[in-house]
Parts: C-alpha cells; structure tokens; sequence
C-alpha cells in the first residue's frame, strides 16, 4: 500500500483531520451545486492551488496530479463538449478537477490513520442498522491508497511498450488487468494474514 501523506508543518498538516474532513465535503457540495460560469472555475482552481502552497506542497505538486488525470479530463471534456456545449465542458471538467485536487490535497497532509479514525467516528451510529465501521473505514482507506497504485501500473505499462517500441493502444488495458489483479490478490493476502479477510 503507498502512503500518500508528505510530512510537513503547514498549518493545513496540523489541523484536525475531522475538520480536514468537513471542509472537503463542504467544498465539494459548494462546488457541485454553485451555478459556476467561466470566469469563477480559475479561481476556484487558482483557490485550490493556493491552498497547495499554504501546506508547503511545490507547484509540481498538483500539476502532476492534473497529468495523472489526463485522461479522465480529455474524456470527460470531450463528451461535455460534444453533447452539451464548450462552457458545459469548462465549467464540469474545471468542478471535476478542482474536487480530486482538493481530496489529493487532503490525503497529502493527514495520516490515514487519523482519517480512518474520522471515519470510524462518523460511521459508528451507523452500527445499529448493521453497518460495520471498522470495515467501511478499512474500505474507503484501501480504495484511496490503491488509486495512486494503478496509476504507476498504467505508467510502467506505458514505458513498456514505449521500450519496445509497440503501440498497445487499447489492448494496454490487458497487462493493466493483470498488474491490478495481482496487487488485489496481494492485498487480500494480506489482509487475511492478519485476520481482516
């Protein structure tokens, strides 16, 4: 499993990560539901990168966050573009990006121990209609440390055949299924060593 949090001593590292929490939902709902237009989507960007600096992340930071999502935004564009219109495409793309750079953001400067323990807080009135937090914490923990592993399988994919020099197109998505499987089976095995399986 890769760590995603970068040590630091921002303001944003020391904050409670409760309170981390809240304000990702709550950016994420003002983002989903204000009326945006195309001026206000930079500066929701402009916003989100700004709070980059203040927990001391580099430039590069989030802008290799945006070229890990390449692909996601040229679809996603692409079919707001063609279906709805140009400012529908900006405006979606520019929500879309600036909620996963928020929650990258977050993973970035809170131990997963400190948000799986959020969770299991937020989620343990739940117990009483069956809900396990424990299990649901553990859950939604392994999910967002497994996104950045499957982007480094796709990458090493694609420098294989760059290597040799082979153009997989779609059929990339084969040695990409082999690769996630495998880390899926090693995670189950590891889990039911000890005991979570």
């Amino acid at each position: 499993m890769i760590a995603l949090y970068r040590p630091g001593s921002s303001i944003l590292h020391r904050a409670p990560a409760g309170l981390k929490l809240a304000a990702l939902a709550i950016g994420a709902l003002v983002l989903s539901l204000y009326p945006h237009d195309a001026v206000s989507i930079p500066l929701s960007l402009a916003a989100v990168l700004a709070l980059y600096g203040i927990g001391g992340m580099p430039i590069r930071v989030p802008l290799l966050e945006i070229w890990r999502l390449r692909w996601i935004i040229v679809v996603l564009a692409a079919a707001l573009g063609v279906f709805v219109s140009p400012l529908a495409a900006w405006v979606g793309t520019g929500r879309v990006v600036t909620i996963l750079l928020l929650a990258n953001l977050l993973t970035l400067t809170t131990r997963m121990a400190d948000l799986v323990e959020v969770l299991q807080g937020i989620l343990r009135p739940f117990q009483r209609w069956g809900v396990d937090p424990d299990a649901v914490a553990l859950t939604i923990s392994l999910t967002i440390t497994t996104i950045p592993v499957i982007a480094g399988f796709a990458e090493r994919v694609r420098d294989a055949s760059r290597a040799r020099d082979v153009r997989l197109g779609v059929r990339a998505v084969v040695p990409l299924l082999v690769l996630a499987l495998r880390h899926a089976d090693d995670v189950g095995d590891a889990l039911a060593a000890r005991g979570l399986g």
